[in-house]
């Protein structure tokens, strides 16, 4: 089987995207398919990351003075390029391929794209977290809580099938390895290590407000932080420089490759209302999540919501005090605990799994 998928990591858009799809594409090589990605080369790319993953990569061209889809999506500026360029860049290699299935994980990209790319391939499938465009798809997943079919009712064809929610999350295998020796961990629970994760690139440096915000804190004498950076972060320096100036001991770590052994070993977690949250949630770790950009409103909102995480927005004049609160509740044994066990009846770790079988024809 041959599968393609169009997505996109970037300093403005993130490593989500491209993260998940990576995470399908590893597993889908697994069971013997063959996966080529199309990324466009924008600062803050993943491209060499994918390839070092053994998936064949068809670079695009960035073109930072390229025009804008004014009719477009509302994300249409993530792209780089106008659809219609996009397309023409896609065309000739996926017409070759001819790949079983192209996989699209896109805020910039809608039905005009998926219409003019389908006759290139067997079947489509949409990755979709906002339901806010039409799409031509065959396949859609949106692995939100909260989320429901009907919220796609009008935007994909009657003949679509729509599956939602964080029970089909993309998570890579180690999660779902680590889960019962995670939960075990939290029978008697206590706050000693904290693990801060805003994303790999965290263009609005709240790692830094967050550790401006600890630093006021009464923490457990035994408390240690650890902080996940990427290695394009534009603020790694500045963290660094704070972490280092912190009362209790401070760990900058960039590169991390045990990203699940990190979070099973944390008592809690504060991290950015990404695609992450189903990490946490499948290893059990209670958080406090902020959100840092719109289309991650719905997902903290529902987490909260179920007593999984509790959400604080960037923006908020009074995030310090906010976090003061909230650091205070989480070093109730009970309250921890509690929240794991709700954060772990949200996602079990193998939606990639559901996936592939679906995608295989099972």
């Amino acid at each position: 089987m041959k599968v393609a998928f169009r997505a996109d990591a970037s300093l403005q858009m993130g490593s989500g995207h491209i993260m998940r799809c990576l995470t399908l594409a590893d597993a889908l090589k697994q069971k013997g398919a063959q996966c080529h990605f199309f990324c466009r080369e924008h600062p803050g790319h993943l491209i060499e990351m994918v390839r070092g993953k053994g998936h064949a990569v068809h670079v695009l061209p960035y073109e930072p003075e390229s025009l804008i889809d004014r009719d477009g999506p509302a994300h249409a500026a993530w792209l780089g390029a106008t659809q219609e360029q996009d397309v023409q860049a896609c065309s000739p290699t996926l017409q070759e391929l001819q790949p079983d299935w192209l996989i699209v994980d896109h805020y910039a990209l809608d039905i005009r794209w998926e219409e003019r790319l389908r006759p290139f391939c067997r079947r489509l499938m949409v990755i979709d977290d906002l339901a806010d465009r039409s799409h031509q798809c065959d396949l859609l997943l949106d692995q939100n809580l909260g989320r429901k079919h009907e919220d796609y009712a009008g935007l994909v064809p009657n003949d679509c099938v729509v599956v939602t929610g964080p029970q089909y999350a993309l998570l890579r295998p180690e999660f779902a390895a680590l889960r019962e020796v995670s939960l075990k961990r939290r029978d008697e629970p206590h706050l000693r290590n904290i693990l801060i994760s805003m994303g790999g690139v965290d263009g609005p440096n709240a790692t830094s407000r967050v550790l401006e915000a600890l630093r006021e804190c009464v923490l457990p004498d035994d408390c240690q932080l650890k902080v996940v950076m990427g290695p394009k972060a534009p603020w790694l320096q500045q963290v660094r420089d704070a972490a280092s100036t912190m009362l209790c001991p401070t760990e900058v770590l960039v590169n991390v490759t045990d990203m699940g052994t990190l979070m099973m070993s944390s008592d809690l977690s504060i991290g950015a209302a990404g695609s992450t949250s189903w990490e946490r949630c499948c290893l059990g770790v209670p958080s406090i999540i902020l959100v840092l950009a719109e289309n991650q409103r719905l997902i903290s909102f529902e987490l909260d919501k179920a007593g999984a995480a509790k959400a604080i927005s960037l923006d908020e004049s009074d995030l310090d005090a906010q976090l003061k609160k909230l650091i205070d509740r989480y070093q109730i044994s009970a309250h921890l605990k509690e929240t794991s066990k709700r954060a772990a009846s949200v996602c079990d770790g193998i939606g990639v799994e559901r996936i592939g079988s679906v995608l295989f024809g099972k």
